[in-house]
């Protein structure tokens, strides 16, 4: 049954939910997933993307981000493996949201009222009930953002929110995806190589004497790496490094 929560749909002038600065990295999307989580009165939370787009036999979900936890760690399988071929269908030919109950639940989640505006998974195939919001972004970056709990029931306004913040979530994941291809064509080897070393704490004598280079070209290296991250200094190229997943 529905119930009365502190369920918030975003600013009170609009209505919508205030668009955050743009993502630096994955884990900037956490926060607000767990705040549609919250919304959606959901235990977890889980984001897949299809990989091998423009090939249907090749195409598959892939978990891009979860909160199922290590004592879950089977729930991301176990839930493609039980309805990844359906959603996958059911993205090339409509955009409602789905809902599916669990093993240990007799009804689907979400009001009655909204039940002709949502589409139907298979129940009884994974532990879990929930809710799946598709998004369709072009030839790339379509996926899901699925939420799963015991008592998921979500009135129609909430399920129409959550939708939006689903698109806005799979954007964001894209734009990242972009930002990390444009970073990697532009950056050479040498400059990952000066980058990294100097971010394990080694100064231009010692990453010159690492690499056989001279000092000035192991700065002329940083120096061009920091342009091309635009970057302030060294300092704010390294950390940019290490976000976008170049250097550790």
């Amino acid at each position: 049954m529905a119930h009365p929560t502190g369920r918030s749909l975003g600013n009170s002038d609009t209505g919508r939910p205030m668009r955050t600065n743009k993502v630096s990295s994955r884990s900037d999307l956490f926060p607000r997933l767990v705040a549609m989580q919250k919304l959606a009165d959901a235990q977890n939370f889980a984001v897949y993307r299809i990989s091998g787009a423009g090939l249907p036999a090749k195409q598959r979900l892939v978990c891009e981000l979860e909160n199922w936890g290590p004592s879950n760690a089977g729930f991301s399988k176990a839930f493609v493996d039980a309805h990844g071929e359906a959603l996958l269908d059911h993205l090339e030919k409509s955009m409602l949201p789905l809902a599916w109950a669990g093993g240990h639940d007799r009804a689907l989640p979400g009001p009655a009222g909204i039940v002709p505006f949502m589409a139907k998974l298979q129940d009884g195939l994974v532990p879990f009930s929930g809710m799946a919001f598709p998004v369709r972004l072009g030839a790339i970056g379509n996926g899901f953002v699925i939420f799963t709990g015991d008592d998921l029931d979500p009135p129609g306004d909430v399920i129409v929110e959550l939708h939006g913040r689903a698109c806005h979530v799979l954007i964001d994941l894209l734009s990242l995806d972009e930002r990390r291809v444009a970073a990697a064509e532009a950056l050479s080897e040498r400059e990952i190589a000066c980058l990294q070393l100097a971010g394990d704490g080694r100064i231009s004598d010692e990453i010159a004497e690492k690499l056989g280079l001279s000092v000035h070209t192991v700065n002329a290296y940083l120096g061009s790496a920091t342009i091309k991250l635009d970057s302030v200094n060294r300092i704010q190229a390294i950390a940019k490094a290490i976000r976008l997943g170049y250097i550790s």
